[in-house]
């Protein structure tokens, strides 16, 4: 099984800290480290975020967030092995030609070990302030995934749409094998998944509703025509339950499981190193 921290950006003391977990994770075991991203967090918002029962994400507007691609960036620079991700950008309220750019360029300078997850969003204040429409981030979303692919391919870029106006040029470094991890279970979530990426990022650390999902994005798989197996699946966990919670989560579908910095506890690179010793050793 693999395992991952997140997020490796948000509520960070300092460089050092940021810098010095994630050296630490590489050195203890670790597969990845990922993100999370919100380019501005509201004093209040009436948007509902859909994985809260109460609604509210679970970070005040003073809380550090350190743009995702640039806290990666620095991370690839401090290390050799670890896998990075970022779990998940919000594509729709991005343009999408500096995304592909800086996605593109991200996985060149690590060697290849970069992963990139994107969501739709969920925040309409964000939105607004960002300057996009709140509306159709869905087609917009779809509408990016096919015009970015084409970007990162190296060839020649064509692409004409609502949304899009790209003709008649190239963009290096190319990237046609980046992995693109998409989150979500709401809406066509399974079925963006089935058709444009290569994993699943499930907002979900319960086994039993992996497994539920699981069956939605296998059916997703099948009417695209896509291979489920092709697909990597990614979830949450507190790495509290033992072998027998890691093994329920495996049995479910899980591929890799992502510890939330607070599921550490007060010290979390002590976190980090219990957490090595428990599964990774």
């Amino acid at each position: 099984m693999k395992i991952g921290l997140v997020p490796i950006n948000v509520g960070i003391g300092g460089v050092e800290q940021m810098i010095g977990l994630a050296q630490l994770a590489e050195s203890s075991g670790f597969e990845s480290v990922w993100t999370f991203e919100h380019t501005i967090v509201p004093l209040d918002y009436a948007s509902k975020y859909p994985y809260s029962p109460t609604g509210k994400m679970g970070a005040e507007p003073d809380t550090n967030f350190v743009d995702p691609l640039i806290a990666l960036s620095h991370i690839a620079a401090h290390t050799s092995q670890l896998k990075l991700g970022t779990g998940v950008n919000i594509l729709p309220q991005a343009n999408p030609i500096y995304v592909a750019k800086q996605s593109a360029s991200l996985d060149f300078l690590s060697n290849g070990r970069f992963m990139l997850g994107v969501g739709i969003g969920w925040l309409r204040e964000e939105f607004e302030a960002c300057g996009v429409p709140f509306e159709k981030r869905g087609a917009r979303f779809d509408d990016y995934m096919v015009a970015m692919r084409k970007l990162w391919s190296g060839d020649t870029v064509d692409h004409q749409s609502e949304f899009i106006n790209w003709q008649g040029f190239k963009s290096y470094p190319k990237a046609p094998g980046l992995p693109v991890v998409m989150g979500g279970n709401k809406g066509r979530a399974f079925a963006r998944v089935a058709e444009f990426g290569n994993g699943w990022f499930a907002p979900t650390a319960d086994p039993q509703a992996l497994a539920a999902d699981l069956v939605l994005l296998r059916q997703a798989c099948e009417a695209a025509d896509r291979p489920f197996e092709d697909i990597e699946v990614t979830c949450m966990w507190s790495g509290k339950g033992g072998q027998e919670s890691l093994a329920a989560l495996a049995q479910a579908g899980a591929h890799r499981l992502v510890i939330p910095l607070q599921a550490l506890g007060e010290d979390p690179q002590a976190g980090v190193q219990q957490i090595a010793e428990q599964f990774l050793k």
